[in-house]
């Protein structure tokens, strides 16, 4: 058996293709792929506008400036979650408040925030960033009807899920990244998500202004549209003040404004080529992670030494695929010496040496921790073979019942 990873990028001919023509148009980046891949991707998720960024962490980077976060400003978000979820608030100068997650669900748990946010007396708490993590897609109706009796915004990031929904009250589904509920999403690229472009992130919105706000950040703050400008039009015309006024109706194409701090964060039109072709196939990909997860939760559902699994969840994106198990690492180890190359997520955020200078300790969020404890994701990518699964399975029986 050849190597198996828990996850893997699904390159095809038509993606390969994609990328050539673009390299061999006029445009490798801010050309019309770019506008292309938006759009669709809009359309898919449902939401009315998308942006496409460099990568994820730039995705949330840039959503955490355009909703004003600050110094003193406190966010929450979950510690089971890679560590960019909490680093966009740091960036901005921000405190962040780990809340532990629900077991089961292995999502931020509600309940928790309520106390949290019940506790914050002084209303110094701005956002919930609340994470799909796995392909679980939380309950954003419910965080929405919680923000707005707090006053916070919310950051959905959903940089797993892409596909997935969850059903809101009335038993609709309502599509991850949507912006029904969240004021921004956030998705990602890497090669080991749903849809590859090498890197890449996008963020989705219903709000115009936000939506805007983001298209200046992502592009060192700079806007050639002339609506927006602030100068004269003697001043971009190159006039002096010597000079008559400018009888131009329209300001020179060449010129531009930089009204904010921003950033180069901008995707190439060769990774949006990449990105467009696979989103094509998205469905199809989707539903294959779906079959596996299907297949394992038959093989695992009663095996003693599951203690808890993802399972079958409706909506579900399976990004990952999750066991809890006792002797975590003897599996971890044995699958390796197998070349089965499963993995942990995630180390809980809040002890991380960085986020325990700021008094976060072991004890403080135990459901978090007593998951991090047994965790292992295992194979999980729509190539990933019937054969290969089965060996998988077999290797974890082995393991245990061996």
């Amino acid at each position: 058996m050849n190597k198996i990873p828990y996850g893997r990028q699904h390159i095809t001919e038509d993606d390969i293709q994609a990328v050539v023509d673009t390299l061999k148009s006029d445009y490798l980046t801010q050309g019309p792929r770019i506008a292309e891949f938006e759009q669709a991707f809009a359309d898919y998720v449902g939401a009315k506008y998308a942006v496409a960024v460099s990568n994820g962490t730039a995705a949330l980077h840039l959503n955490a400036i355009a909703l004003n976060v600050k110094p003193g400003d406190k966010v929450i978000t979950t510690p089971i979650t890679f560590v960019a979820s909490a680093n966009c608030v740091k960036y901005c100068g921000g405190e962040v408040i780990f809340a532990d997650i629900e077991p089961g669900t292995y999502l931020l748990d509600i309940r928790e925030v309520r106390r949290i946010l019940e506790a914050d007396i002084h209303r110094e708490i701005k956002g919930i960033i609340p994470v799909n993590f796995a392909g679980r897609v939380v309950d954003m109706q419910a965080f929405r009807q919680l923000a707005d009796e707090f006053g916070c915004w919310i950051i959905e990031d959903a940089c797993h899920s892409p596909g997935g929904f969850f059903l809101d009250s009335d038993q609709k589904q309502v599509m991850s990244g949507s912006g029904q509920y969240a004021d921004l999403a956030i998705f990602s690229f890497h090669p080991v998500k749903h849809i590859a472009a090498g890197e890449g992130g996008m963020i989705t919105t219903n709000d115009e202004k936000l939506y805007k706000k983001l298209l200046m950040l992502r592009t060192h703050g700079i806007t050639r549209d002339e609506n927006l400008f602030e100068n004269s039009l003697e001043f971009a015309s190159g006039k002096s003040n010597n000079e008559q006024r400018t009888t131009s109706l329209s300001y020179p194409d060449w010129y531009m404004e930089m009204q904010e701090l921003g950033f180069n964060y901008r995707l190439t039109d060769f990774q949006a080529a990449l990105g467009l072709s696979q989103l094509n196939r998205a469905e199809e990909g989707l539903e294959r992670r779906r079959e596996i997860a299907k297949n394992y939760h038959e093989a695992f559902k009663n095996k003693s030494f599951i203690k808890g699994q993802s399972g079958l969840i409706e909506g579900h994106a399976y990004h990952l695929y999750i066991l809890e198990v006792d002797d975590r690492i003897g599996l971890f180890n044995y699958l390796r010496e197998n070349k089965i190359f499963a993995q942990i997520h995630y180390i809980p955020a809040h002890l991380m040496p960085y986020y325990r200078q700021f008094g976060w300790k072991e004890g403080d969020l135990p459901n978090a921790e007593k998951y991090y404890s047994q965790c292992i994701s295992i194979p999980m990518f729509p190539s990933l073979s019937d054969e290969e699964q089965r060996f998988v399975m077999d290797k974890i029986d082995d393991f245990y019942n061996g």
